[in-house]
């Protein structure tokens, strides 16, 4: 067969004019009704039927990071949807394209950092090397402190009460956080995106996918709050906000 003859294709989904396959199941007899959401998505995305442990850590990591009130990205899309009432898929896209490590956390770049570790000989000697390469770029390490909850952020111990003291992800991310703390002379422990990868590390979730897990759950997120926008609004008070707190000045 030569390249010209090769078809690209796709093993996430086919139909035809009387069924709909997803991942080789009948989307209709064999999904409907028999998976959740997280399931479907689990199955759609990583191409197998998922555990109800994989479904059981997705879920919490989907109802931890879904909600932070009017964080930046909030206040784009009520700010959007403010100004263009008939266009929710605007409000929601204005307010995606707003999430990143500031407001979303760094799950993502957490769990490059824990693969790293896992696929190192020795994980307390790697971690202390990823620490001190940080360090000399200064650059902080992903996963530790946070501007609001400065102790010890209460979604920690919850979430990583839900995996076993024996994880391999999550001795990755305590054998990160002795390093930093021993370099820095301080404690300096985890915060909630550390965590989050840890949980999709052990559900089987690459760090490829982490960010686009917790653009999920900020998308149901912002459906509520639009939805909330659309009869008891607060764009204006947001829009007059902005406008009484930035002045004009000329150069």
């Amino acid at each position: 067969m030569t390249a010209e003859d090769q078809t690209p294709v796709t093993k996430i989904c086919g139909y035809d004019a009387d069924s709909i396959s997803l991942r080789g199941k009948d989307l209709i007899a064999d999904v409907i009704g028999q998976y959740s959401f997280t399931g479907a998505f689990l199955l759609q995305a990583l191409g197998r039927p998922p555990s109800k442990r994989q479904v059981e850590l997705v879920d919490a990591v989907l109802v931890t990071i879904m909600e932070h009130g009017l964080v930046p990205s909030v206040v784009a899309s009520r700010l959007t949807f403010h100004g263009a009432p008939d266009s929710i898929q605007g409000a929601v896209a204005a307010g995606l394209l707003g999430v990143g490590d500031r407001y979303a956390g760094t799950a993502g770049r957490c769990g490059e950092v824990a693969e790293s570790l896992l696929a190192a000989g020795d994980m307390d000697a790697a971690a202390a090397a990823l620490v001190a390469d940080y360090r000399s770029r200064k650059q902080p390490v992903p996963g530790f402190g946070h501007p609001i909850h400065t102790g010890r952020d209460p979604r920690v111990d919850k979430l990583l009460d839900m995996v076993d003291a024996e994880s391999t992800p999550r001795r990755a991310m305590l054998a990160l956080e002795v390093a930093l703390s021993e370099a820095l002379g301080r404690p300096l422990v985890m915060n909630v995106s550390a965590v989050l990868a840890v949980l999709m590390l052990e559900a089987g979730i690459p760090s490829q996918m982490m960010r686009g897990v917790v653009l999920i759950a900020r998308c149901a997120s912002l459906v509520g709050h639009i939805y909330e926008e659309s009869h008891s609004p607060v764009g204006d008070a947001l829009w007059r906000g902005a406008e009484g707190a930035v002045g004009y000045a000329e150069d």
